[in-house]
């Protein structure tokens, strides 16, 4: 029977190692190139929306449109060819933002050529897909070790974090139903708990709009324990997340590399990992 690993062909193997794997000196350059393909499209998107800079260069914002439309329509389709569970890929969260951000110009073309009828909200409706494009930068999130760390480190303060905004719910219910005590009789700005607990969401987040604010003695003996209170609170967060973050970079450190399974694109695998713990193929 033949290998599992000898499924790909020698170029499928090959362009596998330059699409997917960022260790070598191809794939290196691969990624760069790519990367810098991104911002450009993005950055073209962010001009298109401009009225006066399409009305002067639009022929010419049309064209990288389509440039790079192409360009990244190529890099899906290989990406597809060169593993062997193509859906792995196409259903994965970067397989379906890479498609939905080449769609949206093939569907307007096509909308545009098949009905000469079709109006022009309609064709606004679609116009506004193209926006979808944005998210291609979300692609540059593989390509930095740090979006990893950050990731994991999240993922392992999340609980605690959750216990955090649990007990900020509980403070801001608190100080808001205290100043609508305080307040609602000589101030008609406190109509109501909703309305102050509001007040106090604003106050302990130190955003401060100044729509909403005391007039008595003691609402604002209120407000200012409530401010110097929001300062603190700010301060635990980051502290948690911190903590966390030391731990996701010595764990990276140790274990993780870039290397790619050719089976199912997943990454993330130890250093001494021989298979892929997602799919359990032979890794290169």
């Amino acid at each position: 029977m033949k290998n599992q690993e000898n499924s790909l062909k020698p170029w499928q193997l090959k362009l596998h190692e330059v699409i997917y794997e960022a260790d070598t000196s191809a794939g290196k350059l691969f990624d760069v190139l790519l990367i810098i393909f991104i911002i450009l499209s993005v950055f073209v998107v962010m001009l298109d929306s401009v009225q006066g800079i399409t009305q002067s260069i639009g022929p010419a914002l049309h064209f990288f449109e389509w440039f790079f439309t192409v360009a990244f329509s190529i890099e899906y389709i290989f990406r597809v060819l060169c593993i062997k569970k193509k859906s792995g890929y196409m259903l994965s969260f970067f397989g379906i933002i890479d498609l939905f951000a080449i769609l949206p110009t093939y569907l307007e073309f096509f909308l545009q050529n098949q009905d000469a009828k079709l109006s022009v909200g309609s064709l606004a409706v679609i116009r506004v897909l193209r926006v979808l494009r944005l998210f291609r930068i979300l692609k540059l999130t593989p390509y930095l070790a740090e979006a990893n760390v950050l990731t994991m480190a999240l993922k392992a303060s999340s609980r605690k974090v959750l216990v955090f905004l649990s007990s900020v719910v509980v403070l801001v219910i608190l100080l808001g139903a205290l100043m609508y005590l305080i307040e609602s009789s000589s101030n008609e700005k406190y109509s109501s708990i909703p309305q102050s607990i509001y007040w106090a969401i604003v106050t302990i987040t130190t955003v401060g709009y100044g729509d909403v604010f005391p007039i008595t003695a003691l609402g604002k003996l209120l407000a200012s324990v409530a401010m110097v209170m929001g300062y603190a609170i700010i301060a635990v967060p980051t502290g948690i997340v911190s903590v966390e973050i030391n731990a996701a970079m010595k764990k990276s450190n140790e274990s993780n590399n870039t290397q790619c399974c050719r089976s199912c694109s997943n990454s993330g695998h130890d250093n001494d990992a021989e298979h892929c713990k997602y799919c359990g193929d032979k890794l290169n």
